[in-house]
């Protein structure tokens, strides 16, 4: 009697459930285990052999639906995956959409949104067929509801897609070069990339959530209670993927929420420069730079004017810099399209790309010195005079030194720029500074670099010169004989200077006699010592 009596009082809600709200899942205020308490025990999404009451004593859900959740107090905990629950149910097909009047299919969209949160292993291809096939089958027919519906989702709704979406994307990523450094991998057709086993249930996930973002059946005020900080950060990790079919579909929903949800912007920006960062300074390895790149480049696309001082601070911080990890041949396109976007919106910035470029130069990589000089004609080509004045001679040295390049596509692309009509006027607006600094080089080529292509392209650089100024092709002409008199008589001094050393060590060296010559000895001094010897010798 007395258990009878006890049976009946309402007991207190759990700390788990009541807690669910807010914490590391990152959802806002509202999202917790007991959403969907209206759903009664006819909605159970996996019929079990043994239904336990006890389960179900906080009202908020029936024992049966033992699908996870993606709450905040779960967010640690794994999802549950199919041998966990096939061990105690059977994993069935609901009825179609098509089957039901309208009024039921909003509590059959969150059943079967609720019976794709099971997680199945695709490491052995023969586990679980009829569930893995049950489960394709429900996903086609939720981005088929989500693609045709035509009200607006409700809080609930949104509540449980984005808890579907967190559960089969947000995982660990696999990888075969976890503990290397991409770096050391520079080209990508030197290992295959691991693709992901469960891509046939993870690619309609991925379309389900664009459909989601971009149908305009979601309210972006409602929906951002769900898709908040926590949730882009998971979705930007992602990026990390080494398949390219899951890069492809984060580049497209991450650029639909970008521009749908406006108040998540300086977030999303934010985050991609953390990326950026830890990439340039630390680890050298992510697969996503490119994608990520590639929004960006249609983002920067979008900034008004003028340009907000966060902006020149991330070109600055973060893009230039992006010139420095040895694997840039993997992002340079999209990296560089980026760039020119920047000088193309200001074109102050073109002497601070200019010089950002100087500064992570490669020295001793010609492919990637190539791709350097291809991006600097596209900065160059939107460059205006006053800026081109300001990084004239550092520019100029730099690429003086690529003519005279023995790599002879080096030489050969740095002499291309004469062949754009922009570049080559403002170099003849500022020729009287550019010759002097070029003409040795342009000299050294014709008379002495093994590639003929380069011979002939020097020649046709140099004949631009002299038809445009002659008088000052004529000046510098004589100065560079000048020097190489200069430069041929030092040589015959060092030559001359080497010659007396050896004398002296080989006098020397017939009576045993150790020498100790100065780092610093002049040629007075081995003068000196010759006239010594010569005394002694008569």
């Amino acid at each position: 009697m007395i258990k009878q009596i006890l049976g009946k009082i309402p007991r207190k809600p759990s700390k788990s459930s009541h807690n669910n709200s807010n914490g590391e899942g990152g959802f806002n205020d509202g999202f917790s285990l007991n959403s969907s308490s209206g759903l009664n025990s006819n909605n159970t999404l996996l019929k079990t052999n043994s239904v336990s009451s006890k389960s179900s004593s906080s009202g908020s859900r029936s024992g049966n639906e033992t699908i996870a959740h993606y709450s905040t107090n779960q967010a640690k905990k794994p999802a549950p995956t199919a041998g966990s629950v096939m061990a105690s149910a059977v994993y069935e097909a609901l009825p179609s959409f098509r089957d039901i009047p309208s009024s039921e299919k909003q509590n059959l969209f969150i059943r079967k949104l609720n019976m794709c949160c099971v997680v199945f292993d695709f490491n052995d291809p023969a586990k679980h067929l009829k569930e893995k096939d049950v489960k394709r089958q429900t996903l086609l027919e939720l981005v088929d509801y989500v693609s045709s519906v035509n009200s607006k989702f409700n809080e609930l709704a949104m509540q449980e897609m984005t808890k579907m979406v967190a559960t089969n994307l947000f995982r660990a990523l696999p990888s075969s070069n976890r503990d290397g450094k991409l770096a050391e991998i520079c080209e990508p057709e030197e290992e295959e990339p691991v693709l992901e086993l469960a891509w046939p249930h993870l690619q309609i996930v991925y379309e389900f959530l664009f459909r989601f973002v971009a149908s305009p059946e979601t309210d972006a005020k409602l929906a951002k209670r769900y898709i908040d900080h926590s949730f882009v950060l998971r979705l930007l990790d992602l990026f990390d993927s080494e398949d390219q079919r899951e890069r492809d579909y984060l580049k497209t929903i991450l650029h639909r929420l970008y521009g749908k949800f406006m108040v998540h912007r300086p977030f999303i920006r934010k985050a991609i420069n953390n990326i950026f960062y830890r990439f340039i300074f630390e680890t050298e390895k992510h697969s996503g730079i490119a994608e990520l790149l590639e929004i960006l480049g249609s983002i920067i696309n979008g900034f008004a004017l003028p340009l907000k001082e966060e902006h020149k601070l991330f070109l600055v911080h973060a893009l230039i810099p992006l010139h420095k990890p040895k694997c840039v041949s993997l992002y340079h396109q999209q990296l560089s399209y980026c760039i020119t976007q920047f000088v193309e919106k200001d074109v102050k910035l073109a002497d601070t790309v200019v010089r950002g470029l100087l500064k992570y130069w490669p020295i001793t990589n010609s492919a990637k010195e190539v791709m350097f000089l291809g991006e600097l004609e596209e900065v160059l080509e939107a460059t205006q005079a006053a800026e081109f004045q300001r990084c004239v001679i550092p520019l100029f040295h730099r690429i003086g030194r690529c003519l005279n390049s023995l790599h002879f596509q080096v030489a050969e692309r740095a002499l291309f720029l004469w062949n754009n009509d922009h570049i080559r006027n403002l170099i003849l607006q500022n020729c009287k500074v550019i010759l002097h600094i070029i003409f040795p080089a342009l000299e050294k080529n014709i008379q002495g670099h093994w590639n003929q292509a380069v011979q002939s392209l020097t020649l046709n650089v140099r004949k631009i010169f002299s038809d445009a100024d002659q008088a000052l092709f004529d000046e510098c002409l004589m100065r560079f004989q000048e020097e190489e008199i200069k430069d041929r008589e030092k040589q015959e001094k060092r030559e001359s200077i080497w010659k007396q050393l050896e004398d002296v060590a080989t006098a020397n060296a017939v009576s045993n006699e150790a020498v100790l010559v100065s780092r610093f000895v002049s040629s007075v001094a081995i003068a000196t010592s010759t006239n010594q010897l010569a005394t002694a010798g008569g």
